[in-house]
């Protein structure tokens, strides 16, 4: 019975794996990521005052990953863009979510039920994409075990790492919002993702493909889900990084801490109006001489 349930699993996931992504999860991972770029301060109206810089916007939160990935491994930047269907129907979703009569696609698609059945597909391409990068790393470069995950993680996440560049389109420079810097979930996922299909590629992972594909998807689904319909921003690895991390890279210096109240309690002092000088001993003693006079009077 063990044996025909792993068959059957193995079916099941090969299967999976099989499925195709465009156009029906390809359209659900256009629709959340223009969806995002909706969400972002002054992208509406950025829209209306320059609709190009906004599909500019929308074509770098739908194709971003496949950019940086063909700039890692030195193939043109734009190749994507000759696939016109994803092209087209990403313009598509663009359209109808910002200039939509009465916003009636918007209401639709951002409706939360529909939002989260969209987020469970989009992670779909995601896990396609991080294993589609790291066999193709794999196949132009045997050995390259850090191509392979540079090049799976920005498969994953390439939306994200290119987050400042997509702001500035936007008008905005935040450079202290470095994804890099401030990993989310997503870019989190994708990278520990990435080092397991690394592994797996290599045959470092006694593991199929298609097995690996189908269960990774379900725990991405599974945490996207999640944290979208409870608007949690807590990333499911931060018990395991609150353990491993102090142990294996320190944990924040206490000096630092120190330094930096000791430098805002300096700003503090400095703040405060200096106290009023003290009286001398001579016009301490005019004031008495007045006021005896005062009282003799």
């Amino acid at each position: 019975m063990e044996v025909a349930g792993a068959l059957q699993l193995g079916e099941l996931a090969a299967a999976f794996a099989a499925l195709p992504v465009f156009p029906l999860f390809d359209t659900a991972y256009f629709i959340v990521s223009v969806l995002y770029l909706k969400y972002e301060p002054g992208a509406v109206e950025m829209s209306r005052k320059s609709p190009f810089a906004s599909w500019l916007c929308a074509m770098l939160h739908c194709f971003g990953s496949y950019i940086l990935a063909d700039l890692l491994l030195g193939e043109s930047p734009i190749d994507y863009f000759s696939n016109n269907s994803s092209v087209i129907l990403a313009t598509a979703v663009w359209y109808l979510i910002f200039f939509c009569p009465m916003n009636v696609f918007y209401k639709c698609v951002s409706f939360l039920p529909m939002k989260l059945i969209f987020v469970a597909m989009k992670e779909v391409v995601r896990v396609r994409k991080i294993a589609a990068g790291v066999h193709h790393a794999h196949h132009r470069y045997h050995h390259g075990w850090f191509i392979m995950v540079a090049t799976g993680w920005v498969k994953g996440s390439g939306v994200a790492l290119l987050s400042n560049l997509e702001q500035l389109l936007r008008g905005i420079w935040k450079p202290e919002t470095n994804e890099i810097l401030h990993m989310s979930f997503p870019t989190k996922a994708s990278l520990y993702g990435t080092i397991l299909f690394t592994l797996q590629q290599t045959r470092w992972l006694p593991i199929s493909e298609a097995n690996l594909i189908f269960f990774f998807t379900m725990f991405m689904i599974v945490c996207k889900v999640f944290m979208t319909a409870t608007h949690s921003h807590a990333s499911p690895f931060a018990p395991v990084e609150s353990f491993i991390c102090p142990v294996f890279f320190g944990s924040v210096s206490s000096g630092h801490n120190s330094h930096h109240h000791d430098q805002h309690g300096a700003s503090h002092e400095v703040s405060q109006p200096p106290p009023p000088p003290a009286k001398s001993k001579e016009e301490l003693n005019e004031g008495t001489r007045k006021r005896k006079a005062k009282k003799a009077e």
